[in-house]
């Protein structure tokens, strides 16, 4: 039986693409005066801005120094707090949250930055849904490496086996399985249910609203 559910933010819980894809673009226009492709960056959610950056700067010819880095996350995360009131969750996420109470521990496993996190958990008073909550600072290995999972698994004193990851990405259910994780994909972000499916996720939804057989795979 599973006994912990790991919720992912960007693409599953929440709708943040559009205010992501602005930061990124906002702060490389800024830094280094470099127009970036807004599809280079939704495929990249979740793997950790400093990683993304870095691919940025890489991929326009530019040196991938760590100074610049931490100044393009320090504008992101400062831009992307001030555009919280438009993130908003997913139709189904409050309900969701709601019907697992007391049925199973819940962890939120963010590959955001901590400001962000914690800015939106309290906009939209989700702060007390989850026993515990990591994000991209906690870790050093970027998705789909399965640490921020793993960690969470063991903050919440439960096998990864016990446990079932919520994700959009590829990258997400490739760190579910690659530490032994059951997970349920959402087709919320920019990813096919064909790209989805080459992860092997335990079951594919179109969107939280589908809460029936999400809580049937959680607590069969």
């Amino acid at each position: 039986m599973h006994r912990a559910v790991l919720f992912d933010w960007d693409g599953t819980l929440a709708d943040t693409r559009r205010v992501i894809v602005a930061t990124f673009q906002r702060a490389v226009k800024e830094e280094i005066g470099v127009n970036v492709d807004a599809s280079f960056i939704e495929r990249r959610i979740g793997t950790g801005a400093a990683k993304t950056f870095s691919e940025i700067l890489q991929n326009a010819g530019k040196p991938a120094d760590e100074a610049l880095i931490e100044k393009l996350l320090t504008k992101k995360v400062k831009a992307e707090i001030s555009m919280g009131d438009n993130v908003k969750l997913f139709l189904g996420a409050r309900e969701l949250l709601e019907a697992l109470q007391g049925k199973v521990k819940l962890a939120l496993a963010s590959m955001n930055n901590r400001p962000v996190i914690e800015d939106l958990l309290d906009r939209m008073q989700l702060r007390s849904c989850f026993e515990t909550i990591l994000t991209v600072e906690e870790v050093t290995k970027f998705k789909p490496a399965p640490e921020i999972f793993l960690k969470s698994a063991a903050k919440l004193h439960v096998k990864p086996e016990e446990c079932v990851v919520i994700e959009d990405s590829i990258f997400g259910v490739q760190a579910a399985r690659n530490g032994g994780m059951d997970c349920v994909a959402v087709l919320t972000g920019v990813y096919s249910r064909a790209e989805l499916e080459t992860a092997r996720p335990g079951l594919i939804v179109e969107s939280l609203t589908e809460k029936t057989p999400i809580l049937r795979f959680i607590l069969q």
